[in-house]
């Protein structure tokens, strides 16, 4: 009785729908290679394997018993099975699989998406069938969801304290020291730092950034972790505050902001490709990440 399939079954089963192919054991010896009588003791051993009688064989010549018959029915549909799985194996083997979800940082400027979207139209030309999921969100939530498994890898400013994050440099991103139209110094010439000692400004609770911000407020009655809230209460004309220059730029452009020394005060923040290095990254991982990688690295070099 045959309770499990081994690679020798297969091999008795492949001798057998090529003796029935061939008409015999006698016809089916140049196919297979091998004598008469070794297929004779190859076939005995499988019908001993199913426990049944698989054909006659004799003067009366070579007949399939209607067991037999029903094995070669099964049989081909066996190896027809396995040609398919080798098949789509195959296609695995060389085809990105499963799921990428991707957070990015809150207003980001517009060159850095089309980046982003050039990496994903590479990604797509790729032989793959990945789900892929973006997200929005402030550093610390992406941090976050980044140690908590629920991000492949995030696009954002960190800094660099979780050992259990691993960082590759994307781009920069300036930074300059706005007034609103309103604000005591949005329309004095010129502006010294002692002017700017006691400014109300907006506070981030939660900016890696802050220790580099070449001024330091010594007053801030304003909160705000989006930068959206930031140009809100710079807007105001009421406090002072670090943006993003291509976020301020329309808004200076139509006179509603100035930027406060920018020569001296302005700074670059580095964003970073983040993912978590203790986690084994996915083939899809690994080839989104390249496609991004290379996205920025083509558009610095044409920028250059």
């Amino acid at each position: 009785m045959l309770s499990q399939l081994r690679d020798l079954d297969l091999h008795l089963l492949r001798l057998f729908v090529t003796v029935v192919a061939s008409g015999g054991f006698s016809a089916a010896q140049g196919e297979l290679g091998i004598g008469q009588s070794t297929i004779s003791t190859q076939m005995a051993k499988l019908e001993t394997r199913l426990g049944f009688r698989l054909c006659e064989r004799g003067k009366a010549g070579f007949r399939l018993t209607p067991k037999g018959e029903q094995v070669l029915v099964a049989a081909r549909k066996l190896f027809a099975a396995i040609e398919t799985f080798k098949g789509e194996a195959q296609g695995m083997a060389d085809k990105l699989l499963g799921s990428l979800t991707i957070g990015l940082s809150e207003a980001l400027d517009a060159q850095v998406l089309e980046r982003v979207g050039a990496a994903i139209a590479r990604f797509r030309q790729r032989n793959q069938a990945v789900q892929i999921e973006l997200l929005s969100a402030m550093p610390a939530e992406l941090e976050r969801r980044l140690l908590q498994d629920q991000l492949h890898l995030a696009i954002g400013y960190f800094a660099g304290t979780q050992a259990a994050l691993d960082h590759q440099p994307l781009f920069e991103e300036q930074q300059r020291l706005y007034c609103g139209r309103g604000h005591r110094l949005f329309d004095v010439a010129s502006i010294s730092l002692e002017q700017l000692q006691d400014e109300d400004s907006v506070h981030h609770p939660y900016r890696f950034i802050q220790l580099d911000e070449p001024w330091q407020a010594a007053t801030s009655s304003a909160r705000s972790e989006q930068v959206e809230g930031t140009l809100a209460f710079v807007l105001s004309g009421a406090h002072i505050g670090y943006l993003p220059q291509h976020i301020a730029a329309p808004w200076q452009a139509r006179g509603l902001l100035r930027a406060l020394l920018p020569e001296q005060l302005g700074f670059s923040v580095q964003f970073q490709l983040t993912h978590h290095r203790g986690r084994q990254p996915s083939e899809a991982q690994q080839a989104f990440s390249e496609d991004l990688l290379s996205a920025f690295t083509r558009a610095r070099a044409v920028s250059g």
